[in-house]
Protein backbone atom coordinates (compact mmCIF):
# COMPACT_ATOMS: atom_id res chain seq x y z
CA UNK A 1 0.00 0.00 0.00
CA UNK A 2 1.40 3.58 -1.05
CA UNK A 3 0.87 6.99 0.68
CA UNK A 4 2.07 10.07 -0.78
CA UNK A 5 5.59 11.42 1.51
CA UNK A 6 4.56 15.03 2.63
CA UNK A 7 7.21 17.83 1.96
CA UNK A 8 7.91 17.94 6.19
CA UNK A 9 7.20 15.68 8.40
CA UNK A 10 7.06 17.59 11.99
CA UNK A 11 7.68 16.23 15.38
CA UNK A 12 6.49 17.60 17.99
CA UNK A 13 6.62 17.05 21.88
CA UNK A 14 4.06 15.77 24.00
CA UNK A 15 2.74 19.65 24.90
CA UNK A 16 3.94 20.73 20.95
CA UNK A 17 6.58 22.69 22.68
CA UNK A 18 8.82 22.09 20.41
CA UNK A 19 8.93 21.53 17.00
CA UNK A 20 11.40 18.92 14.84
CA UNK A 21 11.58 19.45 10.72
CA UNK A 22 12.43 17.11 8.50
CA UNK A 23 13.05 18.15 5.03
CA UNK A 24 12.52 15.61 1.97
CA UNK A 25 13.57 17.48 -0.98
CA UNK A 26 12.98 14.06 -2.69
CA UNK A 27 11.05 11.14 -2.86
CA UNK A 28 7.03 11.26 -3.63
CA UNK A 29 6.17 8.16 -2.53
CA UNK A 30 6.61 5.84 0.48
CA UNK A 31 5.90 2.21 0.16
CA UNK A 32 4.89 0.93 3.29
CA UNK A 33 5.68 -2.82 3.39
CA UNK A 34 7.70 -5.70 5.15
CA UNK A 35 11.09 -4.59 4.10
CA UNK A 36 10.38 -1.03 5.06
CA UNK A 37 11.90 -0.02 7.74
CA UNK A 38 10.01 -0.16 11.31
CA UNK A 39 9.87 2.56 13.50
CA UNK A 40 12.19 2.62 15.88
CA UNK A 41 13.97 4.37 19.10
CA UNK A 42 17.31 5.50 19.61
CA UNK A 43 18.72 2.60 22.43
CA UNK A 44 20.36 5.31 24.52
CA UNK A 45 16.79 7.22 24.82
CA UNK A 46 14.84 5.30 27.51
CA UNK A 47 11.73 6.20 28.21
CA UNK A 48 12.64 7.31 31.72
CA UNK A 49 14.56 9.51 30.07
CA UNK A 50 12.78 11.33 27.53
CA UNK A 51 8.87 10.91 26.77
CA UNK A 52 9.08 12.27 23.32
CA UNK A 53 7.86 10.57 20.27
CA UNK A 54 10.44 8.68 18.58
CA UNK A 55 11.55 9.56 14.93
CA UNK A 56 10.38 8.16 12.08
CA UNK A 57 12.68 5.91 10.24
CA UNK A 58 11.62 6.79 6.51
CA UNK A 59 12.82 4.35 3.62
CA UNK A 60 11.89 4.30 0.21
CA UNK A 61 13.33 7.56 -0.65
CA UNK A 62 15.44 8.09 -3.87
CA UNK A 63 18.73 8.78 -2.93
CA UNK A 64 21.05 8.24 -0.26
CA UNK A 65 21.24 11.87 0.29
CA UNK A 66 18.28 11.63 1.14
CA UNK A 67 18.56 9.38 4.30
CA UNK A 68 21.33 10.67 5.31
CA UNK A 69 19.56 14.31 5.94
CA UNK A 70 16.95 12.38 7.88
CA UNK A 71 19.61 10.43 9.95
CA UNK A 72 21.41 13.29 10.51
CA UNK A 73 18.12 15.68 11.44
CA UNK A 74 17.28 12.71 14.09
CA UNK A 75 20.54 12.40 15.44
CA UNK A 76 20.24 16.35 16.44
CA UNK A 77 16.68 15.62 17.96
CA UNK A 78 17.76 12.52 20.04
CA UNK A 79 20.80 14.95 21.39
CA UNK A 80 18.03 17.77 22.29
CA UNK A 81 15.61 14.94 23.84
CA UNK A 82 18.42 13.84 26.50
CA UNK A 83 18.11 14.92 30.20
CA UNK A 84 21.34 16.79 29.15
CA UNK A 85 19.50 18.72 26.52
CA UNK A 86 20.83 22.73 25.73
CA UNK A 87 18.42 24.04 27.43
CA UNK A 88 18.84 21.65 30.84
CA UNK A 89 22.43 21.76 30.83
CA UNK A 90 22.69 25.81 29.84
CA UNK A 91 20.02 27.05 32.20
CA UNK A 92 20.52 27.04 35.96
CA UNK A 93 17.40 24.78 37.53
CA UNK A 94 16.41 27.78 39.50
CA UNK A 95 15.94 29.88 36.42
CA UNK A 96 14.01 27.25 34.78
CA UNK A 97 11.82 27.08 38.25
CA UNK A 98 11.42 30.65 37.18
CA UNK A 99 9.94 29.66 33.73
CA UNK A 100 7.84 27.54 35.33
CA UNK A 101 6.18 29.44 37.44
CA UNK A 102 4.61 31.57 34.91
CA UNK A 103 2.58 28.71 33.69
CA UNK A 104 -0.92 27.35 34.58
CA UNK A 105 -2.68 24.47 36.15
CA UNK A 106 -3.08 22.96 32.96
CA UNK A 107 0.76 23.73 31.17
CA UNK A 108 2.05 22.50 34.30
CA UNK A 109 0.81 18.83 34.23
CA UNK A 110 1.15 18.24 30.35
CA UNK A 111 4.97 19.74 30.71
CA UNK A 112 5.28 17.26 33.32
CA UNK A 113 4.43 15.02 31.03
CA UNK A 114 7.76 15.83 28.48
CA UNK A 115 10.46 14.10 30.77
CA UNK A 116 11.49 12.88 33.67
CA UNK A 117 13.89 16.51 34.65
CA UNK A 118 10.49 18.64 33.58
CA UNK A 119 8.53 16.26 35.48
CA UNK A 120 10.42 17.34 39.38
CA UNK A 121 10.91 21.11 37.66
CA UNK A 122 7.11 20.87 36.76
CA UNK A 123 5.73 19.77 40.16
CA UNK A 124 8.04 21.72 42.75
CA UNK A 125 6.23 23.37 45.35
CA UNK A 126 7.66 26.41 44.34
CA UNK A 127 5.54 26.63 41.49
CA UNK A 128 2.03 25.34 43.10
CA UNK A 129 2.10 29.09 45.06
CA UNK A 130 -1.00 30.32 43.09
CA UNK A 131 -4.10 27.42 42.16
CA UNK A 132 -7.49 28.08 40.80
CA UNK A 133 -9.83 24.73 39.93
CA UNK A 134 -12.59 27.04 39.69
CA UNK A 135 -12.46 25.67 35.93
CA UNK A 136 -12.41 22.08 37.10
CA UNK A 137 -14.95 22.01 39.89
CA UNK A 138 -17.37 19.49 38.83
CA UNK A 139 -14.27 17.04 38.50
CA UNK A 140 -12.60 18.01 41.91
CA UNK A 141 -13.01 15.90 45.09
CA UNK A 142 -11.37 15.47 48.48
CA UNK A 143 -8.37 13.42 47.17
CA UNK A 144 -7.91 16.34 44.39
CA UNK A 145 -7.56 18.49 47.72
CA UNK A 146 -5.47 16.15 49.62
CA UNK A 147 -2.67 15.37 46.75
CA UNK A 148 -2.42 19.01 45.85
CA UNK A 149 -2.03 19.56 49.68
CA UNK A 150 0.62 17.18 50.10
CA UNK A 151 2.75 18.23 46.94
CA UNK A 152 2.54 21.90 47.36
CA UNK A 153 3.03 22.29 51.35
CA UNK A 154 3.97 25.54 52.61
CA UNK A 155 4.11 26.81 49.41
CA UNK A 156 0.85 27.35 48.25
CA UNK A 157 -0.54 31.11 49.14
CA UNK A 158 -3.70 31.05 47.03
CA UNK A 159 -6.21 28.25 46.51
CA UNK A 160 -9.22 28.67 44.49
CA UNK A 161 -11.85 26.21 45.11
CA UNK A 162 -14.60 27.90 43.61
CA UNK A 163 -17.66 25.96 43.17
CA UNK A 164 -16.11 22.88 43.88
CA UNK A 165 -19.14 21.14 45.63
CA UNK A 166 -17.24 18.12 46.19
CA UNK A 167 -15.23 19.51 48.90
CA UNK A 168 -15.91 18.89 52.06
CA UNK A 169 -13.94 19.35 55.58
CA UNK A 170 -11.99 16.17 55.76
CA UNK A 171 -10.14 17.28 52.79
CA UNK A 172 -9.64 20.71 54.39
CA UNK A 173 -8.49 19.19 57.53
CA UNK A 174 -4.92 18.02 55.46
CA UNK A 175 -5.22 21.08 53.63
CA UNK A 176 -4.80 23.36 57.01
CA UNK A 177 -2.23 21.15 58.45
CA UNK A 178 -0.22 20.99 55.38
CA UNK A 179 -0.41 24.64 53.71
CA UNK A 180 -0.53 26.17 56.97
CA UNK A 181 1.28 29.03 54.94
CA UNK A 182 -1.86 30.00 52.78
CA UNK A 183 -2.90 33.44 52.56
CA UNK A 184 -5.77 33.35 50.53
CA UNK A 185 -8.78 30.66 49.88
CA UNK A 186 -11.43 31.18 48.07
CA UNK A 187 -14.32 28.37 48.89
CA UNK A 188 -17.73 29.83 47.38
CA UNK A 189 -20.46 27.99 46.75
CA UNK A 190 -18.79 24.82 48.76
CA UNK A 191 -21.88 23.78 50.57
CA UNK A 192 -20.49 20.68 52.01
CA UNK A 193 -18.16 23.21 54.40
CA UNK A 194 -18.98 23.56 58.43
CA UNK A 195 -17.57 25.35 60.90
CA UNK A 196 -15.56 22.54 61.32
CA UNK A 197 -12.66 23.59 58.41
CA UNK A 198 -12.84 27.18 60.03
CA UNK A 199 -11.46 25.81 63.43
CA UNK A 200 -8.83 24.01 61.36
CA UNK A 201 -7.88 26.96 59.72
CA UNK A 202 -7.98 28.94 63.35
CA UNK A 203 -5.58 26.68 64.53
CA UNK A 204 -2.95 26.49 61.53
CA UNK A 205 -3.15 29.23 59.29
CA UNK A 206 -1.86 32.35 61.07
CA UNK A 207 -0.98 34.10 58.00
CA UNK A 208 -4.45 33.86 56.39
CA UNK A 209 -5.44 37.27 54.73
CA UNK A 210 -8.16 36.43 52.41
CA UNK A 211 -11.23 34.22 53.21
CA UNK A 212 -14.66 33.42 50.90
CA UNK A 213 -16.99 31.80 52.28
CA UNK A 214 -19.92 32.95 50.18
CA UNK A 215 -23.13 30.62 49.94
CA UNK A 216 -21.64 28.33 52.38
CA UNK A 217 -24.92 27.79 54.10
CA UNK A 218 -23.64 25.64 56.96
CA UNK A 219 -21.76 28.03 58.22
CA UNK A 220 -22.26 30.06 61.92
CA UNK A 221 -20.99 32.22 64.24
CA UNK A 222 -18.79 29.40 65.82
CA UNK A 223 -16.43 30.00 62.64
CA UNK A 224 -15.88 33.36 62.72
CA UNK A 225 -15.37 33.00 66.23
CA UNK A 226 -12.31 30.48 65.74
CA UNK A 227 -11.06 32.50 62.49
CA UNK A 228 -11.11 35.50 64.92
CA UNK A 229 -8.58 33.48 67.66
CA UNK A 230 -6.45 32.29 65.10
CA UNK A 231 -5.98 34.22 62.01
CA UNK A 232 -4.90 37.85 63.12
CA UNK A 233 -3.41 39.05 59.87
CA UNK A 234 -7.23 38.64 58.03
CA UNK A 235 -8.12 41.50 55.83
CA UNK A 236 -10.71 40.33 53.65
CA UNK A 237 -13.94 37.81 54.39
CA UNK A 238 -16.78 37.27 52.73
CA UNK A 239 -19.54 35.15 54.65
CA UNK A 240 -22.95 36.08 52.45
CA UNK A 241 -25.23 34.06 52.76
CA UNK A 242 -24.44 32.26 55.81
CA UNK A 243 -25.86 31.54 59.47
CA UNK A 244 -23.79 34.28 61.21
CA UNK A 245 -25.25 36.74 63.65
CA UNK A 246 -24.16 39.59 65.53
CA UNK A 247 -22.68 37.81 67.82
CA UNK A 248 -20.10 36.17 65.26
CA UNK A 249 -19.52 39.41 63.55
CA UNK A 250 -17.73 41.02 67.00
CA UNK A 251 -15.99 37.91 67.04
CA UNK A 252 -14.29 38.50 63.96
CA UNK A 253 -13.60 42.51 64.55
CA UNK A 254 -12.49 42.35 67.99
CA UNK A 255 -9.75 39.04 66.71
CA UNK A 256 -9.00 40.60 63.01
CA UNK A 257 -8.03 44.36 63.55
CA UNK A 258 -6.64 44.18 60.15
CA UNK A 259 -10.04 44.00 58.07
CA UNK A 260 -10.27 46.50 55.35
CA UNK A 261 -13.39 44.43 53.11
CA UNK A 262 -16.27 42.86 55.21
CA UNK A 263 -19.09 41.13 52.33
CA UNK A 264 -22.14 39.83 54.10
CA UNK A 265 -24.65 39.92 51.35
CA UNK A 266 -27.78 38.50 52.41
CA UNK A 267 -27.04 37.87 56.05
CA UNK A 268 -30.32 38.51 57.60
CA UNK A 269 -29.65 38.07 61.18
CA UNK A 270 -27.10 40.84 61.38
CA UNK A 271 -28.68 44.15 62.99
CA UNK A 272 -27.68 47.36 64.37
CA UNK A 273 -25.42 45.95 67.04
CA UNK A 274 -23.30 44.15 64.76
CA UNK A 275 -22.36 47.38 62.93
CA UNK A 276 -21.55 49.53 65.77
CA UNK A 277 -18.75 46.51 66.47
CA UNK A 278 -17.68 47.05 63.20
CA UNK A 279 -17.04 50.69 63.51
CA UNK A 280 -15.51 50.45 66.97
CA UNK A 281 -12.89 48.09 66.08
CA UNK A 282 -12.30 48.14 62.22
CA UNK A 283 -10.99 51.25 61.63
CA UNK A 284 -9.31 50.53 58.42
CA UNK A 285 -12.05 49.23 56.79
CA UNK A 286 -12.44 49.97 53.37
CA UNK A 287 -15.17 48.02 51.51
CA UNK A 288 -18.41 47.09 53.23
CA UNK A 289 -21.22 44.94 51.41
CA UNK A 290 -24.35 44.42 53.33
CA UNK A 291 -26.85 44.45 50.59
CA UNK A 292 -30.41 42.71 50.92
CA UNK A 293 -28.94 42.43 55.21
CA UNK A 294 -32.89 41.62 56.44
CA UNK A 295 -35.49 39.72 55.96
CA UNK A 296 -37.67 41.24 53.66
CA UNK A 297 -40.66 42.30 56.36
CA UNK A 298 -41.88 45.43 58.04
CA UNK A 299 -39.49 44.68 61.30
CA UNK A 300 -36.71 46.98 61.47
CA UNK A 301 -33.65 44.74 61.99
CA UNK A 302 -31.47 47.04 60.05
CA UNK A 303 -31.82 50.80 60.48
CA UNK A 304 -29.77 54.26 60.34
CA UNK A 305 -28.27 53.88 63.62
CA UNK A 306 -26.08 50.83 62.51
CA UNK A 307 -24.92 52.42 59.66
CA UNK A 308 -23.95 55.93 61.56
CA UNK A 309 -21.80 53.62 63.91
CA UNK A 310 -20.14 52.64 60.99
CA UNK A 311 -19.72 56.53 59.71
CA UNK A 312 -17.93 56.82 63.47
CA UNK A 313 -15.03 54.64 63.43
CA UNK A 314 -14.55 53.94 59.78
CA UNK A 315 -13.27 56.95 58.21
CA UNK A 316 -10.99 55.25 55.08
CA UNK A 317 -14.91 53.51 54.05
CA UNK A 318 -14.46 53.69 50.07
CA UNK A 319 -16.85 51.24 48.93
CA UNK A 320 -20.12 51.08 50.79
CA UNK A 321 -23.42 48.86 49.67
CA UNK A 322 -26.42 48.68 51.83
CA UNK A 323 -28.96 47.99 48.19
CA UNK A 324 -32.28 46.48 49.33
CA UNK A 325 -32.20 47.92 53.24
CA UNK A 326 -35.60 49.66 53.13
CA UNK A 327 -35.59 51.63 56.23
CA UNK A 328 -32.54 53.64 55.68
CA UNK A 329 -33.28 57.40 55.70
CA UNK A 330 -31.62 60.43 54.46
CA UNK A 331 -29.83 60.42 58.20
CA UNK A 332 -26.88 58.09 56.89
CA UNK A 333 -26.08 60.59 54.07
CA UNK A 334 -25.45 63.47 56.46
CA UNK A 335 -23.28 60.68 58.32
CA UNK A 336 -21.17 59.48 55.36
CA UNK A 337 -20.98 63.39 53.86
CA UNK A 338 -19.37 63.54 57.60
CA UNK A 339 -17.75 60.84 58.64
CA UNK A 340 -16.41 59.20 55.12
CA UNK A 341 -15.02 61.78 52.62
CA UNK A 342 -12.91 59.14 50.84
CA UNK A 343 -16.23 57.62 49.79
CA UNK A 344 -15.97 56.13 46.09
CA UNK A 345 -18.38 53.98 45.67
CA UNK A 346 -21.75 53.97 47.02
CA UNK A 347 -24.88 51.74 46.25
CA UNK A 348 -28.38 52.57 47.97
CA UNK A 349 -30.74 50.77 45.27
CA UNK A 350 -34.19 50.15 46.62
CA UNK A 351 -33.54 52.46 49.33
CA UNK A 352 -36.58 54.22 48.98
CA UNK A 353 -37.05 56.94 51.59
CA UNK A 354 -33.78 58.65 50.96
CA UNK A 355 -34.86 61.88 48.85
CA UNK A 356 -32.84 65.29 47.73
CA UNK A 357 -31.74 66.87 50.56
CA UNK A 358 -30.07 63.41 52.09
CA UNK A 359 -27.85 63.59 48.65
CA UNK A 360 -27.23 67.24 48.89
CA UNK A 361 -25.28 66.83 52.05
CA UNK A 362 -23.33 63.91 50.40
CA UNK A 363 -22.34 65.71 47.53
CA UNK A 364 -21.12 68.51 49.69
CA UNK A 365 -18.37 66.42 51.25
CA UNK A 366 -17.85 63.54 49.29
CA UNK A 367 -16.14 64.53 46.63
CA UNK A 368 -14.53 61.72 45.54
CA UNK A 369 -17.18 59.49 44.49
CA UNK A 370 -17.08 57.43 41.08
CA UNK A 371 -20.03 55.03 41.31
CA UNK A 372 -23.56 55.54 42.46
CA UNK A 373 -26.52 53.17 42.37
CA UNK A 374 -29.44 54.63 43.23
CA UNK A 375 -31.77 52.81 41.17
CA UNK A 376 -35.86 52.71 42.51
CA UNK A 377 -34.54 55.84 44.77
CA UNK A 378 -38.06 56.82 43.93
CA UNK A 379 -38.14 60.06 45.52
CA UNK A 380 -35.34 61.80 44.25
CA UNK A 381 -35.77 64.28 41.77
CA UNK A 382 -33.66 66.44 39.03
CA UNK A 383 -32.13 68.63 42.28
CA UNK A 384 -30.33 65.58 43.32
CA UNK A 385 -28.52 65.67 40.18
CA UNK A 386 -27.94 69.29 40.37
CA UNK A 387 -26.05 68.96 43.55
CA UNK A 388 -23.87 65.59 42.30
CA UNK A 389 -23.05 67.10 39.08
CA UNK A 390 -21.60 70.35 41.21
CA UNK A 391 -20.05 67.54 44.13
CA UNK A 392 -19.02 64.71 42.17
CA UNK A 393 -16.23 65.77 39.20
CA UNK A 394 -14.93 62.20 38.97
CA UNK A 395 -18.44 60.33 38.59
CA UNK A 396 -18.10 57.45 36.40
CA UNK A 397 -21.03 55.03 36.94
CA UNK A 398 -24.79 56.48 38.00
CA UNK A 399 -27.58 54.66 37.71
CA UNK A 400 -30.93 56.18 38.07
CA UNK A 401 -33.39 53.35 36.70
CA UNK A 402 -36.71 53.62 38.13
CA UNK A 403 -36.30 57.04 39.68
CA UNK A 404 -39.48 57.94 37.88
CA UNK A 405 -39.36 62.23 39.13
CA UNK A 406 -36.01 62.35 37.12
CA UNK A 407 -36.63 64.73 33.77
CA UNK A 408 -34.57 65.74 30.77
CA UNK A 409 -33.54 69.11 33.18
CA UNK A 410 -31.82 66.58 35.93
CA UNK A 411 -30.33 65.37 33.33
CA UNK A 412 -29.07 68.35 31.46
CA UNK A 413 -27.45 68.64 35.14
CA UNK A 414 -25.22 65.53 34.68
CA UNK A 415 -24.47 66.61 30.94
CA UNK A 416 -22.79 70.33 31.80
CA UNK A 417 -21.39 69.17 34.77
CA UNK A 418 -17.46 68.25 34.97
CA UNK A 419 -17.83 65.06 35.10
CA UNK A 420 -19.96 64.44 31.97
CA UNK A 421 -16.98 65.99 29.57
CA UNK A 422 -14.21 63.74 31.34
CA UNK A 423 -15.20 60.55 33.46
CA UNK A 424 -18.89 59.52 32.57
CA UNK A 425 -18.97 56.20 30.87
CA UNK A 426 -22.31 54.59 32.27
CA UNK A 427 -25.45 56.12 32.66
CA UNK A 428 -28.19 54.39 32.99
CA UNK A 429 -31.97 55.45 32.50
CA UNK A 430 -33.94 52.58 32.43
CA UNK A 431 -37.72 53.05 33.48
CA UNK A 432 -37.49 56.85 33.66
CA UNK A 433 -41.18 57.53 32.29
CA UNK A 434 -40.24 61.82 31.70
CA UNK A 435 -36.70 61.41 29.84
CA UNK A 436 -36.90 61.96 26.79
CA UNK A 437 -35.15 62.68 23.49
CA UNK A 438 -33.99 66.20 24.89
CA UNK A 439 -31.82 64.52 27.49
CA UNK A 440 -29.69 62.67 24.88
CA UNK A 441 -29.17 66.19 22.96
CA UNK A 442 -27.90 66.92 26.01
CA UNK A 443 -25.71 63.93 26.54
CA UNK A 444 -24.02 64.36 23.33
CA UNK A 445 -21.62 66.63 24.69
CA UNK A 446 -20.33 63.51 27.07
CA UNK A 447 -17.03 62.84 25.70
CA UNK A 448 -16.39 59.77 27.49
CA UNK A 449 -19.62 58.44 27.39
CA UNK A 450 -19.89 54.87 26.71
CA UNK A 451 -22.91 53.04 27.55
CA UNK A 452 -26.73 54.08 28.29
CA UNK A 453 -29.35 52.31 29.33
CA UNK A 454 -32.88 53.34 27.92
CA UNK A 455 -35.14 50.48 28.42
CA UNK A 456 -38.58 51.16 29.10
CA UNK A 457 -38.37 54.83 28.87
CA UNK A 458 -40.84 55.41 26.64
CA UNK A 459 -40.54 58.80 25.67
CA UNK A 460 -36.98 58.21 24.05
CA UNK A 461 -37.67 57.30 19.84
CA UNK A 462 -35.22 55.63 17.99
CA UNK A 463 -34.59 58.82 15.99
CA UNK A 464 -33.16 60.15 19.35
CA UNK A 465 -30.65 56.81 19.74
CA UNK A 466 -29.32 57.22 16.16
CA UNK A 467 -28.37 61.14 16.11
CA UNK A 468 -26.79 60.36 19.97
CA UNK A 469 -24.59 57.23 18.04
CA UNK A 470 -23.85 59.63 15.28
CA UNK A 471 -22.71 62.15 17.95
CA UNK A 472 -20.70 60.66 20.32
Amino acid sequence: MKARVFQEVVLLSYTQTYPYFFRISSGDELCRSESSLPLCTNASLTDRQCRFPPPFYISGLTSEKDKVAVLSQETNTNQLLTDESLINSILPKELLLRIFSYLDVVSLCRSALVSKYWEILALDGSNWQRVDLFEFQTDVCDSVVHNLAKRCGGFLKKLSLHGCQGIDDTAMRNFAKWCNNIEELDLTNCKKITDSMCVDLGQHCRRLQRLELDSCIQITDASLEAISRGCPSLEYIDVSWSGITDTGLDHMCRGCPRLKAIVAKGCHLISNDGLRSVGQHCSQLRHLNLKNCFKLSQTKHFDDDGIRGITRGCHALEFLCVSGCLHLSDSILLALSLGCPKLRTLEVAGCSQLRDIGFQALAKNCHELRRMDLEECVLITDTTLQHLARGCPLLERLSLSHCELVTDAGIEHIAQGECSSEHLAVLELDGCPLISDAALNCLAACRTLQRIELYDSQLVTKGGIRKLEVRI
